[in-house]
C-alpha cells in the first residue's frame, strides 16, 4: 500500500528526537473542524434507523447539487467506495489523470482493470475508465466542467464510465461540480465528508450517479453502512451553509497567510486548494528533513523528491513553530549550499 500524509507513527520513526508534540501537516484535513456536540445515546446503543439515512442522503444530496437523493450513494468514506466504483465496469483498461492520489490506481487494479497513469486529459477517452481528480491532489490541478462533460459523453457513448472525485471540491469552484450532470449518465462522484469539515475519523462518503448505480452500492454496502455518529454529524454539518460559508473565508485567509510565510522564505506556492499547499523546490527533501526535526510533519513524495505539500498550521502555537523552523532552514542554507530555487 503507498504511502500517505498523516501518519504520526512513521513520522516518529524517521525523526525519533524530533520535539513533542508533533504538528502534521501532511494531510489535507481542515484543522478547524467542525464543533463537536452531544450525541443521542441511540447513536451509540442501537443499530441506524433507515430513516435517518434517507435524511443524510437528502441533506447530501442538497448540499452538494445533486438531482435527488435517490442519486447519492452512502458508506463508511470514500476510501471504502472506490473499488465498488470501479467494479460497475468489467474488468477493461483503465486510466488516471495523474500524478494524484495513489490508492485511485491500486484499488482500480484490485477491481480488475489494466490501469496506467496518464498526463494528457484527452487521452483519457481511450479508456474503458477514467479518473480524475478534480480539484486535484496535491497540486491543485482544476479540469472545467465543459471538458469533463465532453470526456463523459465520449466514454457513455461506447460504455465507459467517468469517475471524477471531488474530494476538495467543498473548496474549489462549486459551479465545476459534476454532481448536477450525473443524470446523463456514465458519471460518478466522489465526495469527501472528513476533509472541509475536519472530521475524518468519523468515516463518512458519498458516490454521486444515476439512481441506478447509487442503488446498486448501497445494495453493495447493505443496512447500517453508515455508523449512527457519522448520520449524526453529517446530516448537522451539511446542513450548516453559514459555517460552511464562515469556513471557506477563513480557509482562504489561512492559505494566503501560509503563502506569504513560505514565499519569505524563498519557497513560492505553485498550487493547491485552500486546505493545502504545493511548492515545488530544490531544497525539498533537505527541507522535509529539516522540518521533521523540528517537530513538523509536511507530505514528501517518493516519485517526486522536489516537491512538498503543506497543509494548514491548527492555531499560533503551530504558526509560530512553523516560522522558526523556516527561518531556521533557509539561514543554514543561505549563500552557500542548496538554494531553495524553484524547479522550471
Amino acid at each position: 500500500m503507498a504511502d500517505h500524509g498523516g501518519s504520526l507513527g512513521r513520522a516518529r520513526s524517521l525523526f525519533p528526537h524530533a520535539p513533542q508534540p508533533w504538528i502534521d501537516l501532511s494531510t489535507g484535513i481542515n484543522p478547524h473542524s467542525y464543533p463537536f456536540f452531544d450525541l443521542p445515546a441511540t447513536a451509540l446503543t442501537r443499530l441506524p434507523e433507515p430513516a435517518r439515512a434517507l435524511e443524510l442522503a437528502a441533506v447530501a444530496a442538497r448540499a452538494y447539487g445533486a438531482p435527488s437523493p435517490r442519486h447519492v450513494a452512502q458508506g463508511p468514506g470514500t476510501q471504502i467506495l472506490l473499488p465498488r466504483v470501479f467494479s460497475l465496469v468489467e474488468p477493461g483498461r483503465a486510466a488516471v489523470l495523474g500524478p494524484t492520489y495513489a490508492e485511485h490506481a491500486r484499488t482500480a487494479a484490485l477491481a480488475g482493470h489494466r490501469v496506467v497513469e496518464v498526463h494528457d486529459f484527452a487521452s483519457l477517452a481511450e479508456f474503458d475508465l477514467a479518473v480524475v481528480v478534480n480539484p486535484n491532489n496535491p497540486d491543485g490541478r482544476a479540469i472545467s466542467r465543459r471538458d469533463l462533460l465532453a470526456l463523459a459523453g465520449k466514454m457513455h457513448r461506447r460504455g465507459g464510465l467517468l469517475v471524477v472525485d471531488e474530494a476538495f471540491m467543498d473548496v474549489g469552484l462549486q459551479a465545476e461540480s459534476l454532481c448536477g450532470d450525473v443524470g446523463q449518465g456514465g458519471i460518478v462522484v466522489l465526495r469527501s465528508f472528513g476533509k472541509f469539515f475536519g472530521l475524518a475519523g468519523v468515516r463518512l462518503g458519498f458516490a454521486v450517479a444515476t439512481p441506478d448505480i447509487a442503488g446498486r452500492l448501497d445494495g453493495d454496502f447493505g443496512p447500517w453502512s453508515v455508523s449512527g455518529p457519522a448520520l449524526e454529524y453529517g446530516i448537522r454539518a451539511l446542513a450548516d451553509v453559514d459555517w460552511q460559508a464562515a469556513m471557506r473565508l477563513r480557509l482562504a485567509r489561512d492559505a494566503a497567510a501560509l503563502d506569504s510565510m513560505l514565499a519569505a522564505h524563498c519557497l513560492p506556492v505553485e498550487g493547491g486548494t485552500s486546505l493545502f499547499r504545493y511548492v515545488v523546490a530544490a531544497g525539498a527533501t533537505g527541507l522535509f528533513e529539516a522540518l521533521g526535526n523540528n517537530g513538523i510533519l509536511v507530505r514528501n513524495f517518493a516519485d517526486r523528491p522536489h516537491a512538498l505539500r503543506f497543509g494548514l498550521p491548527a492555531d499560533e502555537t503551530a504558526w509560530r513553530r512553523l516560522e522558526t523552523a523556516l527561518a531556521g532552514w533557509s539561514k543554514n542554507n543561505r549563500g552557500g549550499g542548496v538554494r531553495a530555487a524553484v524547479l522550471r
